[in-house]
């Protein structure tokens, strides 16, 4: 959108079909601008943790889009049912917000913030995390994944070993904070992670 490049979404539409398969979960998704799909990873074939979704029901989802060929579809990282009407307008507001925003920070090249932890914030690339909000152990380990090069990104047991003083559930909830945050999103599957920015 006015040449920015945006690493994570948020998107609210109706589920129009589920396909269930061993590894992953597809989903077509429509909303008034139309449809496409979406893709939900199961971990070790394990459907029983994935969303509790009905069709023709609105859902609010968060994930990175990708392009298989000449399609773009989605990678879903977090998807949740809406039970309030509310969301929908809440996300339409939103919507239109981040389009000013865009079209603010594109003319003026400046530094955008929205002040809203629900819409999209732009800074300026002056390297200060603190301006993002994150303090000691996820500030580490955005730094691990911002410094490693490689296409296919960091890998969740590099980001043990080299953090080896956190526990594993609290990395991934580190990891997870992050990613629902926008500023890492996992690469080729879901254990390995690039930074955003």
């Amino acid at each position: 959108m006015y040449g920015i490049t945006f690493g994570m979404i948020s998107c609210v539409c109706i589920v129009r079909s589920i396909d269930v398969s061993s590894t992953k979960i597809t989903y077509s998704l429509e909303d008034h601008t139309g449809q496409i799909e979406a893709h939900y990873w199961l971990e070790e074939g394990d459907s029983s943790k994935a969303p509790d979704i009905m069709l023709n029901h609105y859902v609010k989802l968060y994930g990175s889009v990708r392009t298989q060929g000449s399609q773009k579809m989605l990678m879903v990282f977090k998807m949740s049912a809406i039970m309030n009407s509310n969301e929908v307008c809440t996300h339409i507001l939103e919507v239109l917000n981040a389009r000013y925003k865009s079209e603010e920070f594109a003319t003026k090249g400046g530094n955008v913030s929205t002040g809203n932890a629900g819409s999209i914030g732009f800074s300026s690339s002056s390297g200060d995390n603190n301006s993002l909000g994150l303090e000691g152990k996820q500030l580490a380990v955005l730094q691990a994944v911002k410094n490693n090069i490689t296409t296919e990104g960091i890998s969740r047991k590099e980001l043990q070993q080299k953090f080896n003083h956190i526990s594993g559930n609290e990395l991934s909830s580190i990891i997870e904070f992050l990613i629902s945050e926008g500023h890492i999103y996992s690469s080729f599957d879901a254990d390995h992670f690039v930074s955003s920015e």
